[in-house]
Formats: structure tokens, C-alpha cells, sequence
């Protein structure tokens, strides 16, 4: 994908800001736990976001007493994010990461990107991650994907024919990681020779979702956000006739992140 269009893509989450916080997925506690501990952080730790939305992981974090930077370049994400954070000791960056740079001597223990890291240029961000650490300082990276246990809720694959028939199938090749599959960027951070990858784990947790809770998710993902209005709307009429006709109209829908800890060399 060409930087252009990764960015504008990147760009219609701005969309979707007023769902944003409400709709997508909490992360896991354990999660921050282990970043935490595997980072080395403390309460006054100075902490780097990129990307940060509406603040979905910048708020477990912050509520550590850590000191949040937060990059983000969406203008209604961003003002989103002042007011969720309001009262802690955060500050929001209104601005793309590759864009950005640290004032004169200012320097953070960890940078992090949640669901937010394969937005960026590939050729730039682990160079500016590395600029912004102190020695000894942590890069942290993970997202949030859809991951298909084997007794998992059938309901999505049910729904491609939908999107087959909408022209939004799944590209030739694509996968239904299972929790535990998901990719693990050992080589691409080893091949940087800036850091050194000292953790992996995997995370995985499920929501259940009604008609009018899910369509809400949808409409936060950048596809669906720049899909024809006819689409959708076709696309939405068969989720809720099809969740009608459950006894309990609910879908299940469980995610993954593998949670990435590197630490700085040099």
C-alpha cells in the first residue's frame, strides 16, 4: 500500500470518533500488566502513544500515574481523547508520528502503538520510535484482530456470502487465524538493528455483541467506513435479520493481540 493511501485510509477512523471509545473492545488488563512489568515502569514513568484515538489504551496507563505523550492525528479523535483524559497527566498531540518530534531533551521510557503501528510508514516508525527512547527504553506494539476458535461463534463465516455478493469478499489468500496464530514480527524487528525483541505473548478475550452493538462496531473499522452507502446498507439489513432469528439475537466475537516488548540498543 502506498504511504498516501495508507494515510488516508488510516484518516477515516476521524470518522468515526463519537463511536469510537464506546464501540471497540476494551484491552485485556493482563495485558497492561505485562507490558508493565516487562517495560519496567513507574509511577512517573514518561510514556509515548502513537496513535491514540480516543484513548482506549492511553486510560489504563494513565491511571498507573505514568506521564502520557499522545500522537494522534485525526482532529476528532484527538479532542476525544483531551476530554477522556481530562485530570490525568496526559498530554495530546495533535499530528501524524513521523511528522512529530521530542522537545530538547525530552526523552520516554516507552513508546507504544495499540492497533495503531501498521498505520505507519514501515520505512520511518521504528527509526522515530528508537529517537524518542531513552537507553534502556521499551517499544511495545499490538493489535486487535478478529481470531476464529474451532467452536467459535459461526455467524462470520456464515455472513462472507453477504459480502461476496456486495463485492467486499475477503481477498484471495486470506486466513481465520485461530487464538495463538496471529503474526509475530520477530524478523522485521530484528532486521531494524535498532532493538531487540524481548517478549511475546499472546492475549485473547471475548464480547458479545447485539445487532445495534456490532453494526456500531463495524462502523469503526476503515472498510466499512468507506464501503457505498448501498453496501452497508445491505450488509447491516442481514446482520440484524439474521441475528433476529437467534433466541437470543447476540453474536459472539472473540479478538486476539500478540503484545510486542522490545528494548532500545545503543
Amino acid at each position: 500500500m502506498l504511504a498516501e493511501d495508507r494515510e488516508a485510509l488510516g484518516l477515516t477512523f476521524d470518522q468515526a470518533a463519537d463511536l469510537y471509545h464506546r464501540a471497540r473492545p476494551d484491552y485485556p488488563e493482563e495485558l497492561f500488566d505485562h507490558l508493565i512489568a516487562r517495560a519496567g515502569l513507574v509511577a512517573g514513568s514518561a510514556v509515548l502513544e502513537i496513535g491514540c484515538a480516543t484513548g482506549k489504551a492511553t486510560l489504563p496507563l494513565a491511571r498507573h500515574g505514568f506521564r502520557m505523550t499522545c500522537i494522534e492525528p485525526g482532529p476528532r479523535l484527538a479532542s476525544v481523547a483531551r476530554e477522556n483524559l481530562r485530570g490525568f497527566d496526559a498530554e495530546v498531540v495533535e499530528q501524524r508520528f513521523e511528522d512529530w518530534r521530542p522537545r530538547e531533551g525530552q526523552l520516554f521510557d516507552l513508546v507504544f502503538a495499540a492497533t495503531a503501528w501498521h498505520w505507519l510508514d514501515p520505512d520511518v516508525r521504528y527509526v522515530r520510535a528508537w529517537e524518542a527512547l531513552r537507553r534502556g527504553g521499551h517499544l511495545a506494539f499490538w493489535d486487535a484482530l478478529h481470531v476464529f476458535p474451532e467452536q467459535g461463534d459461526p455467524f462470520f463465516r456464515d455472513l462472507q456470502d453477504v459480502y461476496e455478493d456486495i463485492g467486499e469478499g475477503l481477498p484471495a489468500g486470506s486466513t481465520w487465524p485461530r487464538p495463538g496464530e496471529l503474526e509475530i514480527r520477530k524478523e522485521e524487528i530484528a532486521a531494524t538493528d535498532r532493538f531487540e525483541l524481548v517478549d511475546v505473548r499472546h492475549f485473547d478475550w471475548k464480547r458479545t455483541y447485539d445487532a445495534d452493538e456490532y453494526i456500531d462496531l463495524l462502523n469503526t473499522f476503515s472498510g466499512h467506513l468507506r464501503m457505498d452507502e448501498w453496501k452497508r446498507e445491505r450488509l447491516y439489513r442481514e446482520i440484524r435479520e439474521r441475528l433476529a432469528r437467534r433466541s437470543d439475537g447476540l453474536v459472539r466475537r472473540h479478538w486476539g493481540a500478540v503484545l510486542h516488548v522490545a528494548s532500545r540498543l545503543g
